[in-house]
């Protein structure tokens, strides 16, 4: 096709070449608002939708979501927090709210929220519940009154800090973190919110933000800031920069301002990254935001006019130029972004065809341990035996070989390989990968070096090895882990094992929870359970579980208090005898804190190294924990943040439940069924009466 030549008045060029200069940024605008569609979100970080009943866009909830989207979007605070609800049937009633960092200005919170509430919808199309987060606000929304705690993304700086100044800047991080967590929840303006900046390092600065949701208390927030500090070492170690983000706080740090410093100072770039485009003065600019262009004059009085060569020459160099620039921005600003790597917990199992990538021929695994060989065999349990082996990369691994004869089948071993491969936490041991050829079931584990808690703690030669400074790290460490499980997590997992010898230590006796071979899924909105097929190990089990098969998060809680007490004393609450005083240790420690002798309770070896205040703070826990009532137990979460804090009042503990002492088949309550199968812990323990289900869920 040929084109013919466009002949026009001198005047008409004139016109034309305005109205193409003129619509020229209009274009260039609307092309940087498409880019982010082509590139990736408006620079949101990371966002949750959870798996909850989908919704139609023109149900009711929809139409209430709509609605509370723009009243979110045209709220006006002076805090950078607002909520709000929308619907009157409970049914379909939205609840929502947006945070923005307290250092941004009123209408760069707006701006973020703008774009969070036509982003959400993109993200999130169908869901019920959904969160989003950007640097400067977060939004979500939930069908329920009271959220959940949706999950949590680490980000972690790519660059190192140098060795010659890693200790050093550790030390001022721990110090520093720890004063704005405290600085943020007790902040009296209206913004839980706090900033600080440090030197470690000659004059390098280390420079830190800690904020939480306004509607939390200060006790609320202390413990949510607390648990995010906790979670930068798995993420961050050594790294030049991190944040954790939870929906209801965050935490971050850098060695480069990343907040204002004054009203008139921007925060500066990351080092070696340029500062993006736009306005200095605009907090909330986004590199891919609609760009400002100044309209562009040409005068065209003398000569009569542009010749249709020449606007050709000026329009296009110019159009490609600028589009070349939002491009070059864009990338930038995904070549920056790459400097944060998020790690987002996953929304749906793995399907075993996807984790290829975890498998392990038998024939390396074979060659790792040595044929198997009994010098590499390094404990015994009731679903198998466990090695040591060596992979060819050099590392070492804990080697899980199921018996062909167990009660564990393919179902439970996948369902200890779908649950142990998505779930990554410092208190939780990390599963590496699996075989699966024949018969042969394997899993394969980081090898954690000094075994299980129960090896240390009832052997009267090795118990002076853990000292109380480490056993109050191991109880704090099992608490993180739970907590994990039950809450922060995507999935809510009750363990329904827990137990000493399912603790294994690492080389720094950092506390890891271990087998997941009985674990179970809870749904989103659920709380409680039943089963006709008790699991778990006797002397761990709460009594409405053990009798009456139900099970709810509060079972592991009540484990966690037995396992307390188990810690302090150092006896074993299965086998406990204190003849003329108690049957059990969950009833010698209440009769020792009914008489006001508490500490009586503690092993003699912690003479001389434990905390008074500690130790008595973590009997009247376990005490908490395992009372009758399940609703009279504490939550994972407010047994942390009473760990961690001695300003907080605990309740009154009550007579705990009984011990269900029985250990044989006929003694179990009727209409439950069992299968009793010796300890399934992992890698090392000593025998115990597990009970494990014949038929998973």
């Amino acid at each position: 096709m040929k084109l013919r030549p466009m002949t026009m008045a001198p005047g008409e060029r004139i016109m034309n070449m305005k109205g193409a200069i003129l619509f020229l940024p209009l274009l260039l605008c609307f092309l940087s608002s498409f880019i982010p569609i082509v590139f990736g979100s408006s620079g949101a970080l990371y966002n949750f939708c959870t798996n909850t009943t989908a919704y139609s866009s023109n149900s009711a909830f929809g139409a209430n979501l709509n609605t509370l989207l723009s009243a979110l979007s045209n709220a006006t605070t002076a805090t950078g927090f607002y909520s709000f609800t929308a619907g009157n049937i409970s049914s379909d009633r939205v609840y929502g709210l947006f945070l923005c960092r307290g250092d941004v200005s009123s209408e760069a919170c707006r701006r973020c929220v703008v774009i969070a509430s036509v982003d959400i919808l993109k993200l999130c199309p169908t869901q019920r519940e959904a969160i989003v987060w950007y640097d400067d606000c977060l939004l979500r929304y939930s069908n329920q009154s009271v959220f959940s705690n949706q999950g949590l993304v680490y980000m972690s700086n790519t660059q190192d800090i140098g060795t010659s100044s890693l200790a050093k800047f550790k030390q001022v991080l721990d110090e520093t973190m720890g004063d704005i967590a405290n600085q943020a929840a007790r902040n009296q303006s209206g913004r839980k919110f706090a900033t600080k900046d440090a030197n470690f390092s000659g004059d390098q600065k280390l420079y830190t933000l800690a904020q939480c949701t306004a509607d939390l208390s200060i006790s609320a927030c202390n413990s949510c800031l607390a648990d995010a500090n906790s979670r930068l070492p798995d993420c961050c170690d050594g790294k030049q920069g991190g944040r954790v983000l939870k929906s209801s706080c965050n935490v971050r740090y850098e060695i480069y301002p990343f907040y204002y410093l004054s009203d008139d100072t921007a925060p500066g770039p990351a080092p070696g990254i340029p500062p993006p485009p736009g306005p200095a003065n605009s907090p909330g600019s986004l590199c891919c935001s609609r760009t400002r262009f100044k309209p562009l004059f040409i005068d065209a009085g003398k000569g009569g006019g542009i010749s249709s060569q020449l606007l050709i020459a000026i329009i296009v160099p110019v159009g490609v130029s600028v589009l070349l620039f939002i491009v070059g921005c864009c990338f930038i600003r995904r070549k920056g972004k790459k400097e944060y790597e998020a790690v987002g917990e996953s929304s749906a199992v793995y399907a075993m065809s996807e984790m290829q990538s975890l498998q392990y021929s038998l024939a390396s695994i074979q060659a790792a341990t040595n044929n198997f060989s009994d010098d590499n065999k390094v404990g015994e349990g009731g679903f198998g035996d466990v090695y040591k082996g060596i992979l060819p990369n050099g590392q070492e691994v804990a080697v899980k070989r199921l018996s062909r004869n167990s009660g564990q089948g393919a179902v439970e071993f996948k369902n200890e390989v779908v649950l142990v491969a998505k779930l990554q936490h410092r208190n939780l041991v990390r599963l590496l990968g699996f075989c699966l050829e024949g018969e042969e079931k394997i899993l394969i584990y980081e090898f954690v070096p000094n075994k299980s808690l129960d090896y240390f703690l009832f052997d009267p030669e090795k118990q002076e090895k853990l000292d109380w400074s480490r056993r109050y790290k191991i109880i704090g460490g099992i608490a993180r882990g739970i907590l994990y499980l039950h809450q922060d997590s995507r999935l809510k997992i009750i363990h329904r094992d827990l137990k000493t010898s399912n603790v294994l230590l690492d080389g720094d006796m950092n506390a890891k929870i271990s087998d997941f071979g009985m674990a179970r899924i809870f749904g989103v909105d659920q709380t409680q359970g039943n089963t006709s097929r008790v699991v778990g190990t006797y002397g761990y089990m709460s009594p409405e579980y053990a009798m009456h098969g139900q099970f709810s998060v509060k079972l592991d809680v009540y484990s966690f208090g037995v396992l307390v007490l188990e810690i302090i004393s150092s006896k074993r609450n299965s086998s406990f005898y204190e003849s003329g005083y108690a049957e059990d240790l969950l009833s010698y420690a209440w009769k020792l804190w009914r008489d006001e002798t508490p500490l009586d309770l503690m092993d003699p070896s912690l003479e001389g190294s434990y905390s008074k205040n500690e130790v008595l703070r973590c009997i009247h826990i376990a005490l908490l924990c395992v009372q009758e009532d399940p609703d009279d137990r504490p939550s994972m979460a407010n047994v942390l943040l009473t760990l961690n804090s001695f300003s907080v009042n605990l309740p009154v503990p009550e007579q705990p439940a009984f011990f269900v002492g029985s250990r044989t088949r006929s003694q179990v309550p009727k209409g439950l069924e069992t299968d009793k199968s010796t300890n399934t812990s992992m890698p090392w323990s000593v025998n115990e009466t597990s009970i494990t289900e014949l038929h998973p869920r």
